[in-house]
């Protein structure tokens, strides 16, 4: 079986290539002229030229493919240019997407992420039933998944054999960016994190998220939303493993989230819009800060049930992500 992954070059979507080899599938990667191909570099893949905006490019990339990984997505905290961030993540998702249906393409998995899942006290509804607001998300990114996800949704409706994985924080190998959470963990080894607010994330292995997207193909039902995510921890908990990892001190100063907001703020108009590079400190990094993204426990998710998704532990993935940086010269 063929499987065309948009994305290939990026963090999920390299690994996942990684997995579909180890499992026998045929790999063909939709590459931008631009992109970096040091994630693919030395696998058994068809590059396939194209660009989520072209459509003709796409109609050419899912020839002869059998299912679509629909990963790519413009994943930023900032951007100086908002409407590319549209452009690729919703048209983009738009187009491959009526393209694998004019291909008559047996099944779609569509990469969304845990940013559209609401939240809710309500225990006795399943989260994947909860939808985010878009309005109420912060930053360009998380709304325009938001935007994407409701158009692959839509398009199941009108007959597209999809599904959704939502995956929560993924770490582990080759997040060349890196993702804003790799950027944490490069900060931490690079003692560049003097502080820290009090906020909360589901860790997943990034390799546990590839084998995931294999088993929402293979498992998962049409229509249907599946969290990837394995433990909940909070930020400070999460230095807590690092520094044990490492042996680098994690910091012990807990500053409030709007002395971090007013440091965004500045950060972002002084990098931004004076020196035209990108902030430190995004400030809709600082404001998704504001709220615990907690999720139920792996083990009894909808995953579990449905997929069979087993994830592994946290601890081991913040050690693969530790020694992946280290040994590709971002950190020491």
């Amino acid at each position: 079986m063929k499987a065309l992954v948009t994305g290939a070059t990026g963090f999920i979507g390299s690994n996942l290539a990684r997995e579909l080899l180890r499992q026998g599938y045929q790999v063909k990667a939709l590459v931008r002229e631009d992109s970096d191909l040091r994630n693919i570099e030395g696998l058994d893949i068809q590059v396939a030229p194209g660009d989520l905006t072209q459509r003709a490019s796409l109609d050419e990339a899912l020839a002869g493919c059998d299912v679509l990984f629909h990963v790519a997505a413009s994943y930023s905290f900032w951007t100086p240019d908002p409407r590319a961030v549209y452009q690729t993540n919703v048209e983009g998702t738009r187009n491959i997407l009526t393209a694998a249906r004019a291909k008559g393409i047996s099944k779609v998995v569509y990469t969304s992420t845990e940013s559209t899942i609401g939240i809710s006290k309500n225990e006795r509804r399943e989260a994947e039933e909860l939808f985010a607001d878009p309005k109420s998300v912060a930053g360009h990114y998380k709304k325009s998944k938001c935007m994407a996800e409701r158009v692959a949704l839509d398009m199941c409706n009108a007959g597209l054999p999809l599904v959704v994985v939502n995956p929560t924080t993924p770490i582990g190998p080759f997040d060349v960016k890196p993702t804003p959470t790799g950027q944490l963990i490069v900060d931490f080894l690079n003692r560049r994190m003097p502080a820290y607010v009090n906020t909360g994330l589901n860790l997943v292995d990034v390799e546990d998220v590839a084998r995931g997207h294999v088993l929402a193909l293979e498992e998962g039902r049409i229509g249907e939303r599946y969290i990837l995510g394995s433990q909940n921890y909070t930020l400070k908990e999460i230095l807590g493993m690092l520094e044990r990892i490492t042996g680098i001190p994690a910091p012990r100063i807990r500053i409030p989230l709007w002395t971090a907001l007013g440091a965004a703020y500045v950060d972002e108009f002084l990098s931004g819009h004076v020196f035209r590079k990108r902030p430190r400190i995004p400030v809709a990094a600082v404001k998704t800060a504001g709220k615990f993204r907690h999720f139920p426990p792996a083990a009894d998710s909808k995953a579990a049930r449905e997929l069979g998704f087993a994830p592994s532990p946290v601890d081991l993935a913040l050690g693969k992500a530790v020694r992946w940086f280290r040994q590709n010269g971002y950190a020491n």
